[in-house]
């Protein structure tokens, strides 16, 4: 099952996970991650589907560049690559920074035994909020036709953010910068927490590593846009220790389907248990 989600706001982040399906092919993978300590082979062989997302990346690093001076950002010396805990699955990061864009991150999953958390279908009441009326959120069976359907999509939607990007003027009121600044440390801030993607790095992972790389990588920013903290945004998630709750909605509703209009407009009145 093939599984996407792609939204922008003052930085990017494209996660893509993928459960490899026939025909399969051998690739080399030079192991160098820091977070590998199961062994010290530098070379392991890993088999993955033929139907990779490694194009999507490829498309959005070039098209940026040229549009915008695209330079590596300081997360990617420790965020790079990583081998899962089962030593089949591999975890490929990119980052970038550039004049007009905070943060470009990119996280891709392949491996022979990925198995993934439902994706797609219904969006809680609350996660609604952070998304654009555009936002590509999907679930599907693997198959080659969709998947350049998904590519063509994808390449449609980059192309129109970074023609955004360029149309963007820089804002000099200090507190709309102070109100964008917080609206991005809020989005952050859910993400981090509540991201569906959590589940999937915990299993492969684990729960310490998954934590640090939600909040330090995809949703890098936390520490340096503001100092509320989840609970200050969110006191409803509150519980009575103290704590934050886990579940990933309190108000327990959700779209089952997309909830604008071809327009734009939100339609989506029709909240369901």
């Amino acid at each position: 099952m093939d599984s996407c989600s792609f939204s922008s706001s003052l930085s990017l982040s494209l996660s893509l996970m993928l459960k490899p399906r026939p025909p399969l092919m051998t690739i080399n993978y030079n192991g160098n991650s820091q977070w590998s300590k199961r062994k010290k082979k530098r070379h392991c062989l890993l088999q993955v589907s033929a139907i990779s997302y490694q194009n999507f990346i490829h498309f959005a690093v070039n098209e940026t560049k040229r549009h915008t001076l695209l330079l590596p950002s300081p997360l990617q010396e420790k965020y790079g690559s990583m081998i899962a805990m089962d030593e089949q699955t591999r975890l490929e990061m990119l980052s970038f920074e550039t004049p007009k864009i905070r943060l470009l991150r990119s996280m891709s999953i392949e491996g022979e035994a990925m198995q993934l958390l439902p994706w797609g279908g219904k969006l809680t009441s609350e996660s609604i909020k952070f998304f654009s009326p555009i936002v590509i959120w999907t679930k599907f069976s693997s198959s080659n036709s969709k998947h350049e359907v998904l590519y063509s999509a994808f390449m449609e939607y980059y192309k129109a953010w970074l023609e955004l990007m360029e149309q963007a003027v820089e804002d000099t009121d200090p507190s709309q910068i102070t109100c964008n600044l917080e609206a991005q440390h809020r989005y952050l801030t859910w993400r981090a927490e509540k991201d569906p993607g959590h589940g999937v790095l915990k299993r492969l992972i684990g729960e310490k590593l998954a934590k640090d790389l939600l909040r330090n990588f995809l949703f890098s920013g936390i520490d340096e846009l503001g100092s509320k903290t989840f609970l200050d945004y969110f006191p409803e998630y509150s519980i009575e220790d103290g704590t934050i709750n886990k579940k990933r909605s309190i108000v327990g509703k959700g779209f089952e389907s997309r909830p604008w209009d071809k327009n734009g407009e939100f339609i989506g009145n029709d909240l369901r248990n």
